[in-house]
Formats: structure tokens, C-alpha cells, sequence
């Protein structure tokens, strides 16, 4: 038996260690989650649609329609040269934070479930720049490393936060304007991302860690919304007017799903129990509706996403590589992690959609260009290109050939 493990172990580590493993994790990881992402979505926003007069399948139209562009946007990405990457990311960030910025005029910014982070862009679309901002992040933020580490100069504190983190610090503050708390959790947990892959000094890293945990502090303290979520980490009753029903019924759907499920479409909780079962609360209604089993299949895919964007990070020789795909999968995972906590009740609700699953374009749209920026830095991988030639159609049968060695004339 512990001769069969050995064998077993040694097959899977062989198979973890091909070239192309991390370009098909992420190719399949990313197209699995986004699939039955457009399943749930149009499982748990049809009784939402009816309630607001809608035909049942229009979240999941609109949805559908952001996945179709988002995938023109990753196949974009797939194929970009890193040069033309590290050319829009200046013009990226300058977009982010003329959006932002246009955001807080009256009459432009729309304001949603109690944040101003929205434009309307005519009939049911909304923009919500601040998603945007965290691609605009992840680009600029690793072409500067890159620039200074070609310098040799990432060994001067002074140039590892300047001026990193005070532009990261704009944009968290047009973000606060419009009370998104959730966002600047994410595009934090992004900025620490990209210093700890630049490896910055444990004493470096604790004091931005540290200066961003006393505003957290005093961004919560100062709100009595976001005392309410700290306070419903955990609740198991909905308390004095119903401050923790969100929380409370997240849980109820979990638990109403078992090992298996109810079934798909067979939800209770998104008859007008959940709010918003659609984008934040999604996983909760994947639970109900596919059990234990469903969620924890959600968990592997994300865990699979972020192990083989870690692996591109660590295997490239080139630094741009190297902090892109840190900060994007920074990005995909500290979300992730934020979204599915607040659903299990460990950490306060945060309002901040699961990556690829829950609805919204603003969402998605961004996050498929980043997707894209993993496969292709996958697919420059040590040995994966190569091996992606050889399965090019014809390749294995011309090589074959050369190898037949030509026969003398009349031999049979």
C-alpha cells in the first residue's frame, strides 16, 4: 500500500511539475468558474428580476453579454505583447483616476445600496471605475517595480514606497469618498501583494501594513454602517432591526443545502430572504442550491486559480512578469477570500462580488483581462511554449517523419 502512495505521489508531482500545468489550471480554472458563475447568476436573479417587473432572464442576459466582451478582452490580453502592457499601464491609471474623480460630480456619480462608486452609462448600464482601478493598479505598479528593480534600486526603502504607495493612497481615498469599503480592502490587500513580491523588508511591510490598519480602524469607527456589519461576524439571529438579516440568511442557505443541494434553481432563500442572492451573496446561494459539494468545488477552482498564478510569479526570469501576476493573483484570491468570509460569517460584509462568479460587468470585464494576462504569462513559461508547438496540428506527424528512415528502392 505505502509502495502504491509513493507511486501515486510521485505521478502527481510529475504532473504538477509539467510546463504547461499552470497555463491549463488557469485556462480551465477561469472557464469553469466563469461558466457556472452564468448558471448561478441566472438561477438566483430571476425572482429578483420579477421583482422589479423584469423579464426572468434579463440579469443573466445582461451577464452573458459582459462574459462574451470579457472574453474578447482575455483573448486580447492573451496575445498582448508585455511591451504594449507596460505602455497602457500609465494611461490606465490616469483613466482610473479621472473616473474616480468623476464620479463625486453631482449629477455624474449615481449612488447604489449606499455608495456613490457608480456612472451611468444610459438605461441599465452602470461604469463602477473603482473595479478598473484595480487592474490600473496591477499594471502600474508593476511596470514601476520593474523599472526600479532594472535600476537597482528596490534596496532603498525610500524607492519601494515612493511613489507606490502614495498613488495607491489617492486611489483609496477617491474610493472612501463614495463609501466603498470593501474595494479598498482589495486594492490594499493588492498594494501589500506587490511589495511583499518585491520583497520588502518585514519592518517595511508591517509599517504600510500597520498605517493601513489605523485608517481601516478609523474609516469603521466613524460609521455606524460599517460598526453594524463588524458587529454581525458570526450572528446567528438578526438582531435589533434586523442589522444582521443579510448575514444571518446567508447562513440559513448554506445550511439548507446539505451535501448536495436542494437543487439547481430550487433555492428559498432567493424568494426575497437574501438580499442581493445574485453578487454578494451568490456563494451562499450556490450552497443551497449545490451543497457542500458545489461550494467546495467553487473553493478548489479558486485555490487552483491562485497556486498556478503564485507558479507563473515564481518560475519567470522577467520582473514585470513577476509583479503582474503576483498582483493579479493577489487580486482574484483577497477578494475571493473577502467575498466567501462574509458569507460564511467570518469577516463583516465587505459588498465586493466573487471573482468570475457573481454578477456585474464592471466587475467581470477587468477581471477577464487580467485572466488573459495569466494565460499569456503562462504560456512564456520554461517549456511551455515549446510544448504548446508540439501539439499544434501536424507538428508530431512532421517530426515522425524525419525520423522514418527513406527505405532502399523496391524494399517491402
Amino acid at each position: 500500500m505505502l509502495g502504491g502512495l509513493r507511486t501515486l505521489h510521485l505521478r502527481a508531482k510529475r504532473a504538477w511539475d509539467r510546463p504547461l500545468t499552470a497555463y491549463y489550471l488557469v485556462l480551465g480554472g477561469s472557464l469553469l468558474i466563469t461558466v457556472l458563475g452564468l448558471v448561478m447568476v441566472y438561477s438566483a436573479s430571476q425572482i429578483k428580476a420579477l421583482q422589479n417587473g423584469l423579464p426572468p432572464s434579463f440579469f443573466f442576459r445582461k451577464q452573458l453579454l459582459a462574459a462574451a466582451i470579457g472574453s474578447v478582452l482575455l483573448l486580447t490580453a492573451a496575445r498582448m505583447p508585455v511591451k504594449v502592457l507596460r505602455a497602457f499601464a500609465y494611461p490606465a491609471l490616469a483613466g482610473s483616476l479621472f473616473l474616480l474623480c468623476l464620479v463625486q460630480v453631482p449629477g455624474i456619480g449615481e449612488t447604489i445600496n449606499g455608495n456613490t462608486n457608480w456612472i451611468s452609462l444610459g438605461g441599465p448600464f452602470q461604469l463602477q471605475p473603482s473595479e478598473f482601478a484595480k487592474l490600473a493598479l496591477v499594471l502600474w505598479g508593476a511596470d514601476l517595480l520593474a523599472r526600479k528593480q532594472a535600476k537597482k534600486l528596490l534596496t532603498q526603502w525610500k524607492h519601494l514606497l515612493v511613489p507606490l504607495v502614495p498613488v495607491t493612497f489617492v486611489l483609496l481615498g477617491l474610493i472612501m469618498l463614495g463609501g466603498d469599503m470593501g474595494t479598498t480592502v482589495v486594492l490594499t490587500t493588492v498594494l501589500l501583494g506587490l511589495l511583499w513580491v518585491a520583497g520588502a523588508p518585514t519592518r517595511l511591510f508591517a509599517g504600510v501594513f500597520g498605517v493601513t490598519a489605523v485608517l481601516a480602524v478609523l474609516f469603521i469607527k466613524t460609521s455606524a454602517n460599517r460598526m453594524s456589519r463588524l458587529a454581525c461576524i458570526g450572528a446567528t439571529d438578526p438582531g435589533t432591526n434586523d442589522q444582521c438579516w443579510q448575514a444571518v440568511h446567508g447562513i440559513y442557505a448554506l445550511a439548507n443545502g446539505g451535501w448536495f443541494g436542494a437543487g439547481l434553481g430550487a433555492s428559498v432563500e432567493k424568494w426575497g430572504e437574501l438580499p442581493e442572492p445574485h453578487t454578494d451573496f451568490i456563494f451562499a446561494i450556490t450552497g443551497e442550491e449545490l451543497g457542500l459539494a458545489g461550494t467546495l468545488s467553487v473553493l478548489a477552482l479558486f485555490a487552483a486559480l491562485g497556486y498556478a498564478g503564485i507558479r507563473v510569479a515564481g518560475r519567470t526570469e522577467d520582473p514585470f512578469v513577476r509583479y503582474a501576476a503576483g498582483g493579479v493573483t493577489t487580486w482574484i484570491t483577497a477578494q475571493a477570500v473577502v467575498n466567501i468570509g462574509a458569507v460564511l460569517g467570518l469577516l463583516p460584509i465587505a459588498g465586493v462580488p466573487l471573482p468570475l462568479f457573481s454578477y456585474g460587468g464592471s466587475a467581470l470585464l477587468p477581471t477577464m483581462f487580467a485572466i488573459g494576462l495569466l494565460i499569456a504569462f503562462a504560456r512564456d513559461e520554461p517549456g511551455a511554449r515549446a510544448a504548446l508547438a508540439m501539439r499544434q496540428p501536424g507538428v508530431r506527424w512532421k517530426t515522425m517523419r524525419r525520423r522514418v528512415k527513406k527505405r532502399p528502392s523496391g524494399e517491402r
